[in-house]
């Protein structure tokens, strides 16, 4: 993947995550993606931080929407790897993340959700 693809992605998938709306967030993920976080770990009971198909990770992040009414990303950092993009972003209340996305085409297959501590 090259760094202009890389950072159209995540340009895109910011304002995906900044509209709120789960069907176009969803557009941008395989059937069969496997997503890993240790949110979905508190948030999804039995999961163990691994999430899954596409609808179990709409479950998630739809909870996550209505945990997160004033939801916002802002872009910090794109890196591109052989097929994947990291986005480094900081959220509304401050606190900074990567996703690190593998994909398949134009869709991802498998992620991480990492997260650094809440700002002080």
């Amino acid at each position: 993947m090259d760094l202009d693809r890389a950072q159209a992605f995540a340009d895109a998938w910011v304002a995906d995550w900044n509209s709120h709306d789960l069907d176009r967030i969803m557009t941008r993920y395989a059937d069969d993606v496997v997503f890993r976080s240790p949110l979905a770990a508190r948030l999804v009971e039995g999961s163990h931080g691994v999430i899954r198909g596409s609808a179990a990770l709409r479950a998630y992040w739809a909870e996550g929407l209505r945990r997160n009414p004033g939801l916002h990303f802002d872009l910090l950092g794109v890196y591109a790897g052989v097929d994947c993009v990291v986005i480094n972003f900081r959220h509304q209340d401050g606190r900074r993340s990567c996703e690190v996305l593998v994909l398949d085409g134009d869709l991802v297959v498998s992620g991480w959700g990492t997260h650094a501590p809440p700002p002080t």
